[in-house]
């Protein structure tokens, strides 16, 4: 989703020649070729099957794989996205062999070093050359760990390029009557950060939460299926009254999501697009690495502890009074990132071709 809007700014524009590397990281199809579909991205012109494992054995095999990539191809830049291992290894690779590299998402801070996803964030911006960025949090984290300024370009969201315009296609798609269900009588959950979902009384205590909310707001839960084996595992999935769907892709799931009354969600892209959507999310962790959805937008902070989350819903409710969508959340942020690639490498600007609109956002 963030990637999308860029490749087909640059793939639009002469003077630059993109290659497209899938990692293999998210291999599902559902939840990966699907995505590709949905989004009009072209086939990967490398695909390297990185698969699953530990972080260890994960990143090992992205820097093993990437680098002969890198070599053949002999980029000027290699750029990556968000705080994935695939993030962080392509961009080592790039590093030791003297390639720049470009952060998209750069600068987004949980300060929590126990996420592996922070660890990441932290190093592939020490050593990127181009940090694009999506909210002020991130300038300022970037400015306050020593970052070059001239390398910092706020640039706005790139999930929220695709947002925009996919989201007339999204409801046509009608997935809530698919369903039969009712525009704004239901929510929607996500669940799949390991320190969620792996851990058994973790999981337990979201669900025992979440079968309360259910007899409020009836519940429809996206599997993700790192999360499917857990659920079995779990007691309280005996007395959870959440429906359960297969994994969707993004346009169905972006279709389900437009026409909720509130989102249970642990993913950091979910908080950003709620926002700009205008619906109530509650954030099952103890900390985002998105303060601008709580500052500006529709997000809450939940915990992860049952308390906490019926603590919350008690006292939020279906009310966000006062949320906006954050400046630069306009989908025009590829070509903003555009700019940022010129100014970095010395391009002379060329007048962009037109556009079309973005879409409306509600």
């Amino acid at each position: 989703m963030k990637l999308a809007p860029l490749l087909e700014a640059l793939r639009a524009d002469s003077r630059f020649h993109p290659l497209l590397v899938h990692t293999g990281q998210h291999y599902d199809h559902q939840m990966s070729g699907a995505f590709f579909r949905d989004l009009g991205l072209p086939d990967p012109d490398f695909y390297l099957g990185v698969g699953s494992g530990s972080h260890a054995r994960q990143t090992a095999e992205i820097l093993r794989s990437f680098e002969p990539v890198a070599l053949d191809t002999h980029p000027d830049a290699v750029l990556v996205v968000g705080d994935v291992n695939s993030t962080l290894g392509c961009a080592l690779v790039a590093a030791k062999l003297g390639i720049a590299v470009i952060h998209v998402e750069a600068g987004l801070r949980s300060f929590d070093r126990s996420m592996p996803e922070e660890i990441n964030r932290v190093l592939t911006d020490a050593i990127s050359d181009l940090l694009l960025v999506s909210e002020p949090s991130g300038v300022a984290n970037l400015r306050r760990e020593g970052a070059d300024p001239q390398r910092i370009h706020l640039v706005g969201n790139l999930m929220i390029d695709s947002l925009r315009r996919h989201l007339v296609q999204a409801r046509a798609m009608g997935m809530p009557a698919r369903l039969g269900l009712a525009a704004r009588s239901y929510g929607v959950v996500t669940l799949h950060r390991p320190a969620n979902v792996d851990d058994p009384a973790a999981l337990e205590s979201i669900l025992e939460a979440l079968a309360e909310i259910s007899r409020d707001l009836p519940l429809v839960f996206p599997v993700h299926p790192r999360t499917r084996a857990k659920l079995h595992a779990c007691e309280a999935r005996k007395q959870a009254g959440i429906r359960l769907l297969d994994p969707l892709s993004y346009i169905e799931f972006l279709s389900l999501m437009a026409d909720a009354a509130a989102v249970f969600t642990d993913s950091g892209g979910i908080q950003e697009e709620t926002t700009v959507l205008g619906i109530p999310c509650y954030t099952l962790r103890e900390n985002t690495e998105r303060p601008i959805t709580l500052d500006q937008g529709t997000n809450v902070l939940a915990g992860t502890r049952k308390e906490s989350i019926l603590a919350s819903w008690r006292q939020h409710g279906l009310s966000r009074p006062g949320a906006r969508t954050p400046d630069l959340w306009d989908g025009q942020a590829a070509s903003r990132c555009l700019k940022a690639i010129e100014t970095r490498f010395g391009l002379e600007p060329r007048e962009a071709p037109a556009q079309a609109s973005p879409g409306p956002a509600e």
